[in-house]
């Protein structure tokens, strides 16, 4: 009889972790995974990869959580195999085989393709998929044998080329890369492609490269991350602002930092902007979000005092790890 899991004791974490999902765990599986590893309170994702995905997948804890909403609205890339001349029930290879064709055409042909699925397209989102009806994913009706009628989705495709071909063997198949708006179906892509080249498709193979800013070289694996001590898998998390690198920075002074705080409209000489990071001057700490308007500094998202001590508290903390690490490990004279 196996012994029960020790329980953990939680504490309040606030940062972003860029993870590379391993191959056959859900999204919220490497989550729960990272969040019991790094011990924190509060944690979630900037949207699912499926199961038989890889790659970027960046998970917020605590504060970070408030902002992570925002990033699902950013540009993804992706390298994906596209297995030719099969047609799947999930366009994917965990589906059903519905259909075999031979594979013939050429060069010309499949740029041709691929140059007609480049720039704004309509998709119509897979049965296999979470978008819900009534309250109820998608892939749920799919699974009781249940076609339910979807509208097509606008989406862009803002590059899409051809990596490798492997056509003379026995699974032939393309690698692309893509760079795509949100919203976008790699597998519904890939399938469509197979379809406009006359022998259908499905994807064999899939690996998110770059969402947003963040990309692969910048990530950590399970393994590893399970491999470091506690102030090492502390080390790894990125600022709660790493969300809002686009956003426009204000910094305000501690009167007015402290009204902000309570929600307050602040007036001052800035320009109008939709997305404002804002910031307390001393100590130098995250608010929240902001837009401004006519001169209007008006709080769109905000921390709450306590996040914002923990923040700092946590961040003093790491400082002194790192500053008693490199101590240690200083050169003897």
């Amino acid at each position: 009889m196996n012994a029960p899991r020790a329980r953990v004791a939680r504490r309040p974490v606030h940062g972003v972790l860029l993870l590379d999902k391993p191959l056959g765990l859900s999204s919220n599986q490497a989550l729960q995974k990272a969040k019991w590893l790094l011990r924190a309170e509060k944690a979630g994702h900037t949207g699912t990869l499926d199961p038989l995905a890889t790659g970027v997948l960046p998970l917020c804890f605590g504060a970070a959580t408030k902002f992570s909403q925002m990033h699902l609205d950013a540009d993804k890339a992706y390298e994906t195999t596209v297995r030719l001349g099969i047609k799947t029930s999930t366009a994917d290879a965990e589906g059903e085989i519905l259909l075999e064709r031979p594979v013939a055409f050429t060069q010309e042909q499949l740029d041709e393709v691929l140059l007609r699925f480049t720039g704004p397209i309509a998709q119509v989102p897979p049965m296999h998929s979470a978008l819900k009806k009534d309250g109820k994913a998608l892939y749920e009706y799919a699974r009781a044998g249940i076609e339910i009628e979807r509208e097509a989705r606008h989406v862009v495709i803002h590059g899409l080329k051809r990596l490798s071909a492997l056509m003379d063997i026995a699974e032939p198949a393309i690698k692309l890369g893509v760079d795509c708006s949100k919203g976008t179906y790699i597998r519904t892509l890939g399938e469509d492609i197979g379809e406009a080249l006359g022998c259908g498709a499905h994807l064999s193979a899939l690996r998110r490269v770059r969402t947003g800013g963040f990309d692969t070289t910048h990530c950590i694996t399970l393994e590893a991350l399970e491999a470091m001590t506690e102030a090492e898998r502390m080390a790894c998390l990125l600022p709660v602002d790493a969300l809002l690198a686009q956003h426009v920075a204000v910094t305000l002074d501690s009167d007015n930092a402290a009204r902000f705080l309570s929600g307050m409209r602040r007036r001052g000489s800035w320009a109008d902007v939709e997305q404002v990071a804002v910031y307390a001057a001393s100590p130098k700490a995250l608010l929240g979000t902001a837009q401004v308007k006519a001169g209007e500094l008006i709080p769109v998202r905000l921390l709450s005092p306590l996040e914002i001590s923990e923040t700092l508290g946590q961040q003093a903390a790491m400082e002194t790890s790192l500053k008693q690490s490199s101590e240690n490990w200083a050169p003897v004279a």
